[in-house]
């Protein structure tokens, strides 16, 4: 029978490595990321953007009926020039479509 305290030991020690191994950058998205159409998950594709402001992003796209120019995310809490400079090479907007004309 093994002492509870030498496995605690060995399973510490087999775990220290690992928390101290570097994580990995996250790597930028392959292509642009639409502000009109991406989802949390993929905005959260983007430089330094975590899942809170991907959700802000989608919030604010939601209560304004989409952005119009990129330079609107900077009206999101938590992005100001600084970090719009810095996703700007990532950020790809589409026009949204028109509403269909009311039928007479």
């Amino acid at each position: 029978m093994s002492n509870p305290f030498t496995t605690l030991a060995l399973a510490l020690a087999l775990a220290l490595p690992l928390a101290a191994a570097p994580g990995r950058a996250p790597q930028a998205p392959q292509r642009p990321v639409n502000l009109n159409t991406a989802t949390v998950t993929e905005l959260m594709q983007l430089p330094r953007i975590g899942q809170k402001t991907a959700e802000r992003i989608v919030a604010f796209r939601k209560q304004h009926g989409g952005f119009q120019r990129p330079e609107e995310l900077m009206n999101v809490k938590g992005i100001g020039e600084k970090s719009y400079a810095r996703l700007k090479p990532f950020l790809a907007l589409t026009p949204l479509p028109r509403p269909a004309a009311a039928k007479q």
